[in-house]
């Protein structure tokens, strides 16, 4: 991987020295060449290919913070999940609006103006 962005690196150098040394350049266009040709698209295309790398060291670190009891089994497991303090969304749906333009003027269809977690809600199932 290094090799590839090397030689790239290389190409774009020489790419600029013919910028700045030729008689319609200037410095200020090989800089340019330089940046725009080889520092950013270098710089994109090596942090995605060490994305890969860098999932690994992140897991392993999260499992190395992370004891591993075998006695516990799954419910261990679950019980360590954090739970979510706020209503969900069905919750929060359901909830009785005091917005008279939420509510639908006979029930049998939605108004514009109702939103569409409280037709969620009021989904019936069979």
């Amino acid at each position: 991987m290094y090799l590839v962005a090397i030689a790239w690196m290389y190409v774009v150098l020489m790419m600029a020295i013919v910028e700045a040394f030729s008689s319609q350049g200037s410095v200020l266009g090989a800089l340019i060449t330089f940046v725009f040709y080889g520092v950013v698209p270098l710089s994109i295309v090596m942090y995605l290919m060490g994305t890969p790398r860098r999932r690994a060291a992140r897991r392993k670190a999260e499992a190395s913070d992370r004891p591993h009891d075998d006695a516990e089994g799954a419910e261990g497991a679950v019980a360590s999940m954090p739970t979510s303090t706020s209503p969900s969304r069905a919750t929060q749906a359901a909830a009785p609006s005091t917005d008279a333009s939420a509510q639908s003027d006979d029930g049998s269809h939605a108004s514009a103006a109702q939103p569409v977690d409280a037709l969620v809600a009021e989904r019936k199932e069979s």
